[in-house]
């Protein structure tokens, strides 16, 4: 569903996590990923550097698999009800927009970034492709939270190779089945390769509803609020396994 404007508190708030997010960030994180490729190309660490791969290659390969992590690490966040709970602030924004793409509480924005300089120490990535992974990961995400859509040949093209905002969208419905689909945030095969791919919502994306089932109040959208929500919130029926009783439904290679 392609939301009205959004209210002005739901603005304010997913642009505060921005600000809280860097600060928290800052604070924990002296070096940026760019700082730990720097440090593990002056100390020679890393796999890619022990086998002397050519540079090209190491960009490219560094780059499509910290894409990958970053997969699979979604794929986590909601499975784990202890990691959904984090990122439900993303999926409780009622709205679908660019500052959707923003909105992720601190602590999940600090577990990723650790996440991804371990990548990156282990791989030994060059400072260049932590730049340019960095770089596609903050652009694609404004861009696949977009609300709007491609042409439709333009779309049926992109999406071969990139998560568009009409494949995202899919994602963010109340629907159990189609929030756990389409994980991938730059490149669009994983989800095609692992069987998480939903090509639309079954209500059309005129007439799917945005956001989390058990959490539809508007006056719940302040900072404090999404700040808060790990510990108070229900976590609903989303998390499909590691804790629950429900797991991965076997069908059609769906995560339902």
């Amino acid at each position: 569903m392609r939301s009205a404007a959004p209210a002005a508190n739901a603005w304010f708030a997913n642009l505060g996590l921005v600000v809280v997010d860097t600060v928290v960030v800052r604070v924990l994180f002296p070096l940026t990923l760019v700082g730990v490729a720097m440090t593990a190309e002056a100390r020679d660490w890393g796999l890619l550097r022990q086998l002397s791969v050519p540079f090209p290659v190491t960009l490219g390969v560094s780059v499509v698999l910290l894409d990958f992590v970053l997969y699979l690490q979604h794929l986590l966040f909601h499975a784990v009800p202890a990691l959904w709970r984090l990122h439900m602030v993303h999926h409780a924004d009622l709205d679908f927009d660019l500052t959707t793409g923003l909105r992720f509480h601190p602590v999940e924005i600090a577990l990723s970034l650790a996440l991804k300089m371990g990548v990156v120490l282990l791989l030994g990535a060059p400072p260049l492709a932590a730049l340019v992974f960095e770089a596609l990961l903050n652009g694609t995400a404004l861009f696949n939270h977009g609300n709007v859509s491609l042409p439709v040949r333009l779309e049926r093209v992109t999406r071969w190779l990139l998560v568009t905002p009409d494949m995202h969208r899919v994602h963010h419905s109340v629907a159990r089945p189609e929030t756990n689909s389409n994980f991938g945030f730059c490149l669009s095969w994983w989800d095609r390769l692992l069987g998480t791919y939903r090509q639309s919502p079954k209500s059309g994306h005129d007439g799917m509803q945005i956001g989390l089932d058990h959490l539809q109040d508007r006056s719940h959208q302040s900072l404090p609020w999404l700040l808060a929500l790990p510990l108070r919130g229900d976590t609903g029926s989303y998390p499909f396994g590691f804790g629950r009783k429900r797991r991965l439904r076997r069908g059609r290679g769906r995560i339902g």
